[in-house]
């Protein structure tokens, strides 16, 4: 008889894991841990947005404002960590792929000092394709949302 209760879920995600579950690298890494991971459900992504991030320089000086395409691809990142930790897919040989992109919203501007917190859920998932909601948070207010897809390929 085993009286040990049942292992849990790990919920929070380090930058360790983060780099061993997608291929994305300075300068183009927009998530810097995760929480709240439910496999196959949703995930919480954390970006802390610095003075120092590269696009800052031009966009725009003396106003720095992140680029919405950026704060899209820091939600999709998150996305692909939740897709690679609930397929556990092996990233020597797989890559996991935006397929479309619906429904942008940017609401809200991401300066530097903010937390960007990106909030994912699965909406639908079928073998290796995963459809999800994604919004991107500064503390109450709405910086972004989308919906997307993504897909598990073979890396060439």
């Amino acid at each position: 008889m085993n009286d040990q209760p049942p292992a849990e879920t790990q919920t929070d995600i380090d930058i360790a894991e983060i780099l061993r579950r997608i291929p994305h690298r300075y300068p183009f890494l927009l998530i810097d841990r995760a929480e709240d991971y439910r496999p196959n459900e949703s995930i919480v992504g954390i970006k802390c947005v610095t003075v120092n991030e590269p696009f800052f320089a031009g966009h725009f000086p003396g106003n720095p404002v992140m680029p919405g395409v950026l704060i899209l691809e820091a939600i999709a990142q998150t996305g692909g960590v939740l897709m690679s930790k609930s397929l556990d897919v092996d990233t020597e040989g797989k890559t996991i792929l935006f397929m479309s992109l619906d429904n942008c919203r940017f609401r809200y501007p991401v300066r530097p000092g903010a937390v960007l917190r990106m909030i994912v859920e699965v909406v639908r998932h079928k073998g290796n394709v995963f459809k999800f909601r994604g919004r991107a948070m500064v503390g109450d207010k709405l910086a972004a949302e989308s919906e997307f897809a993504a897909m598990v390929v073979e890396t060439p």
